[in-house]
């Protein structure tokens, strides 16, 4: 005869049993949703998610998403049958957002090796022009354009590889992103990870949103910038910088 005290144990076995049964009949987004949700994470065009996808869930995501672009391509009355040319689009187009354009999104930071200023530099430093690719979040239009970083370090600033700037932005712009943001972004974790005295970035780049569609101006380009620190208050810096880098792009 079952006792009152094992019941808890014993529901809680089936439950967990239940559990496991039923997860394997729901798409994986969901249950990747579930448990950010659950954690009260936002999960935003923009975001990170990669604490909350399992291991082999993204190949199982990969599947998903490539069915669902499937019924896209369907719906624009596509035949996907019958044309050779669309037969694998649907996965290609899946395969692209997931593991190239929105891998951002999906990855864990890269490994940046952090080093002591032991040298004590405190002169400014440029790095740029960095390629930097993503896509509006409004239409999923490419962005293409350049980066420059300035930094101001300190003797207790953390410097990092040349060519960590670059996988750094290249994490950040890898997700579907307005321009204001991103080069935000790229400057929080670069004053994060750095903790200089002053740092400076400025995007230059064309949207496909105005220039694929849209008014459809080949010309225009958007150009923001980010200053913090000793950029921000000290407007000799700041000129400069401005300078050195006009320099550079002419």
């Amino acid at each position: 005869m079952t006792t009152h005290h094992s019941l808890p144990i014993l529901a809680a076995e089936r439950g967990l049993a239940v559990q496991e049964t039923d997860d394997s009949g729901v798409p994986v987004s969901v249950r990747i949703r579930e448990r950010i949700k659950a954690a009260r994470q936002r999960f935003h065009a923009n975001d990170n998610i990669a604490e909350f996808i399992r291991p082999g869930e993204l190949e199982a995501l990969l599947d998903e998403v490539s069915g669902k672009m499937s019924a896209v391509l369907s719906s624009l009355v596509i035949d996907t049958e019958s044309d050779h040319n669309t037969q694998d689009t649907a996965r290609r187009v899946a395969k692209m957002y997931l593991k190239e354009v929105f891998r951002g999104r999906y990855v864990e930071q890269p490994p940046v090796t952090e080093f002591p200023n032991v040298e004590r530099l405190n002169e400014l430093m440029i790095v740029g022009p960095v390629t930097v690719r993503s896509a509006c979040s409004h239409h999923l239009c490419p962005i293409v354009g350049k980066l420059w970083i300035g930094v101001m370090p300190n003797e207790h600033s953390n410097l990092i590889g040349l060519s960590k700037y670059a996988r750094l932005a290249e994490w950040i712009m890898s997700r579907p992103q307005i321009q204001e943001e991103a080069v935000t972004q790229v400057a929080d974790l670069l004053q994060d990870k750095m903790q200089p005295d002053g740092l400076a970035v400025v995007m230059e780049a064309d949207h496909f949103c105005m220039s694929w569609r849209g008014v459809k101006d080949m010309d225009s380009k958007m150009i923001n910038s980010v200053m913090r620190g000793s950029f921000l208050k000290d407007p000799n810096l700041r000129r400069e910088f401005l300078s050195l880098l006009q320099h550079k792009k002419t």
